[in-house]
Formats: structure tokens, sequence, C-alpha cells
């Protein structure tokens, strides 16, 4: 059965488990895998996360910079233009704080002018565009590295009072075609993550403010998903709540399609709703996605489901 939780945000707490929480997604950004330029302009994004409100969405997720397969991150010595050139990257290069804010803060101060009591997480690592996000209304730090990369997110994370999303990936993006397999995943994530998150609580940040992410699809291959999929229940143990993310994600694209043919994003949603059945089944407390209305039409009746045992 489902852990019941309080995610404790800067103005208010939201239960976690009774029933599944839908995060919706706003991606700001020119070249993500799924709806890549779609809502680059402020207006056609905010329009976007408006018609996610109203089809149920519970959080809206913004985010300004894609980390989709290949794409170069800046974040640390090994994350540089530089040194990705000269192992021969081709990827463009990595969006500057600048920019990010750009993309994304004019987006969070206007969603909360019209829309005061929505919850805005804000998709980043970067702990300047945390910190200007949360100061523009957002509540949440969904970080995709974990709070690793930038080494005052989790402090930005502390002082603000956020909630904060630890993802789980291997590598950076530009790595994971030649990243050798990881042995057990399931062991991996479930160690790696409860490591990240008690280092998160010696930074300062409280423990009922973490929720986390296995990072379905972020260095992990194509048959390495699904058994964070099928053994999903382990991941309870760490004793926080757990996010999900495999919306319209490559790995269901190649099963739907057979060998040597992949289904585009467009074309997985069957696919994505079945995952996120099983994983509501198996412990989420919260499934991120770009389909509001069919992720919150599964997750109520699986949550029946659950609620019946």
């Amino acid at each position: 059965m489902r852990a019941v939780f309080q995610w404790s945000l800067p103005t208010r707490t939201l239960e976690l488990g009774k029933r599944t929480l839908i995060m919706g997604v706003v991606n700001v950004t020119p070249d993500s895998f799924s709806d890549g330029g779609k809502f680059l302009e402020h207006d056609q994004a905010i329009e976007h996360a408006e018609r996610l409100l109203e089809e149920g969405a519970d959080i809206l997720d913004i985010g300004g910079e894609s980390t989709r397969p290949g794409a170069r991150v800046d974040a640390g010595p090994r994350g540089t233009a530089e040194q990705t050139a000269a192992a021969g990257g081709t990827a463009a290069p990595p969006v500057t704080v600048e920019e990010e804010l750009r993309r994304v803060i004019p987006v969070v101060s206007e969603l909360k002018k019209r829309h005061p009591k929505a919850v805005i997480s804000i998709d980043t690592y970067k702990s300047a565009v945390a910190r200007a996000a949360v100061e523009a209304g957002a509540e949440i730090v969904n970080d995709v590295s974990g709070l690793r990369w930038d080494p005052q997110m989790a402090k930005t994370a502390a002082e603000r009072k956020s909630g904060v999303v630890l993802m789980h990936m291997r590598g950076r993006p530009e790595e994971w075609r030649s990243m050798p397999p990881p042995g057990d995943v399931v062991l991996l994530v479930k160690r790696e993550l409860k490591d990240w998150a008690e280092r998160a609580v010696l930074a300062g940040v409280r423990r009922e403010r973490i929720v986390l992410d296995p990072g379905f699809g972020f260095g992990k291959r194509f048959d390495e998903n699904y058994p964070l999929i099928g053994r999903f229940n382990e991941l309870q143990a760490a004793g926080f709540p757990l996010l999900v993310g495999t919306s319209r994600k490559s790995f269901i694209g190649r099963t739907l399609g057979g060998p040597g043919t992949d289904v585009p994003p467009e074309g997985r949603l069957y696919g994505t709703l079945a995952t996120q059945a099983a994983l509501i089944l198996k412990g989420a407390h919260i499934v991120r996605t770009h389909d509001v209305k069919a992720s919150l039409e599964t997750a109520k009746i699986v949550d029946a489901i659950l609620q019946a045992r």
C-alpha cells in the first residue's frame, strides 16, 4: 500500500498518497524531445499552462532547458562546452543562466498573478534560476541532478524552504550513449537516491520537503527502464514520497515500434498511461506528464483500485 506523506512547501502542505497528484509539463524551450518549440513564446507558454490547470493539473512544472539525450549541460568542469567539443560533441552549447531566466521567470510571474493558488515547480539544476523562480512564486525546485551539479543548490533550497524533487541521473546527457551498463539498476537508483537525499538533509533541506524521482530514461538504456517499473515498490524503502516521469519517453516508443522502429513521441500516449498505471499501483505519489487529462483519468481509476484493497 502507498504510504501517506505531508509535503512541506513555503506557503502550504500537500498531502501525498491519498490520491495521485498530477504534475503538468510546461517546456519553455526550443528543443525538448516531446514538445520543443511549441511553447517557447511567453504567451504560448502561459496559454498551455492554463490549459493544463483546466484539465486538472495539481502542479505546473516549468522548465527552460532541455536535458534530452545528447544535450550539453552547464554542470561544472566535465560539463564545459570546451571539453565536450574536444570530445567531438556537436550539440548546441549549454543554456546560460541569463537565457534560462529570460525564458522562465516571466512565465512563473504571470501565472502566479493570474492563478495565485497554483502550485508551481521550477525544473532547473541552477541555483540562480531556482532562487529567482521561488522569489517569483514557485514553491518546488525539480532538479534533474539531485542537487549535485550546482554546489549552491542545496543551500538555496534550504534557505527558500522550497519543496525539492531529487531526480536520479547517471552521468550527463552528452555521456549517456557511451556509458557502461549499471549492473542492477534498481539497487543503484535506490542506493544513490537515498544517499543524495541524506546529503540534502545534512545541507539543511528538511526531510519533509524532499520527493524522490528515479529518472526514467536519464542515463538508463532502453531495457534498463523496465526493471525500474517492475520493482518500483522497492524504492519506497527510502522513506520519501516518489515522483515518476515516463511521459512519452523513448523506451516506450521503442517497445511500441518493435525492433529497429521507434514510435514518435506523439504516438506514445497509451504506452505512457500503461506505465503510469503500473507505477501508481507500486507506490508513485506524483505523475509528471505532458497529457494531464489522460493521466488524471488513469490515476483516478488506479487510485480507486488502491482504495478498494
